[in-house]
């Protein structure tokens, strides 16, 4: 995130409004959020937080939902620390802070998930999508419309391919990479499309979904599995997080072995191949446009682009997440 405040400044907020005395910050090159950032703070009685720090004022929904979780006993989660007036995170200066609990350990893009954390994992994403959500809280989580914004994205961008491109030697390089993948590209934002209409017309159960549930917010402290991330929850059928789970997203959780366990941990579900189909392209075709968007048209710092570019190139290598979301059948 460009522009954010100092570490004096950041420490001083946490001094004065959590009691917590830090003395060193240091800032985790974690997440693809360009209007977040991560640190981890140190106490001089070596606690340690994890600190997120967002851009904007905005009523953020993830210590709602993580507090209506503690209450219906889903364990694996990490409630937010509080401040002294017991909020559960600050807003100051266009910029909205949470603190957590600092828990050390790898998640699912470093470290494969055992046995036993395969079954807690299923176990626990059942629990999520079997809650009783009162209506007070739905009303406060977006509610999955299957929005073409992504997809008219991205096809906003094609006649940018036949011009030359001007920009520097990775938009260009970008630029390339999109043009000798266009027919994959073109058939994804088509293929999203077609499942999207499909899917206006079906009558699917919206339960809580986490959204974002890749091996990336799945951290594990040992034999413990904790589910972080909880900044975008979606009221949406259950494949908006099954579509995951075999999905092959940062080129992990893409063993049909792992996906077994999930699902026997998960219990007997009738999967709709065509709410997969869907949100496993339209995943893709949304990380494609805030890519594009990115590294064409702003002035993000070049380790950012770097780091987009290998994002974007990625998912295209054998058996990532574009080869996945071709193979996953529809129900037609």
């Amino acid at each position: 995130m460009k522009n954010t405040p100092p570490h004096d400044l950041l420490t001083r907020w946490i001094k004065t409004y959590y009691d917590i005395d830090v003395s060193h910050l240091t800032h985790l090159p974690l997440g693809a959020d360009l209007n977040a950032a991560v640190y981890k703070a140190q106490t001089h009685n070596q606690s340690t937080y994890f600190i997120k720090l967002k851009r904007g004022y905005s009523h953020d929904i993830a210590p709602t939902i993580l507090q209506f979780l503690q209450e219906a006993k889903v364990h694996p989660i990490i409630p937010p620390v509080k401040t002294c007036g017991g909020e559960s995170l600050l807003q100051r200066d266009n910029f909205t802070l949470i603190i957590y609990p600092f828990v050390e350990g790898q998640d699912g893009f470093t470290r494969p998930l055992s046995h036993k954390q395969w079954l807690n994992l299923g176990k626990t994403m059942r629990q999520i999508h079997d809650l009783n959500v009162p209506e007070e809280i739905q009303q406060q989580l977006r509610r999955e419309t299957y929005s073409p914004q992504w997809r008219e994205t991205v096809r906003s961008i094609y006649p940018y391919l036949d011009t030359e491109c001007n920009g520097d030697d990775i938009s260009k390089k970008l630029w390339h990479f999109i043009r000798e993948h266009r027919k994959a590209i073109e058939r994804l934002v088509d293929r999203a499309e077609v499942l999207a209409e499909k899917l206006q017309n079906e009558p699917l159960t919206f339960v809580l979904c986490h959204s974002d549930i890749h091996g990336g917010n799945v951290l594990m402290n040992h034999d413990q599995l904790y589910i972080v991330d909880w900044d975008d929850p979606i009221m949406a059928p259950r494949e908006r997080d099954l579509m995951f789970i075999g999905g092959g997203v940062a080129n992990v959780w893409n063993n049909p072995e792992e996906e077994s366990l999930f699902y026997e941990g998960y219990g007997h579900v009738e999967v709709n191949k065509t709410a997969l189909a869907y949100y496993r392209h339209e995943r893709i075709v949304e990380d494609m446009a805030v890519y594009t968007k990115e590294i064409f048209f702003t002035e993000a710092k070049r380790k950012d682009k770097q780091e987009m570019y290998k994002h974007f190139t990625n998912m295209f290598i054998p058996n990532g997440v574009v080869d996945i979301a071709f193979k996953t059948k529809d129900d037609s």
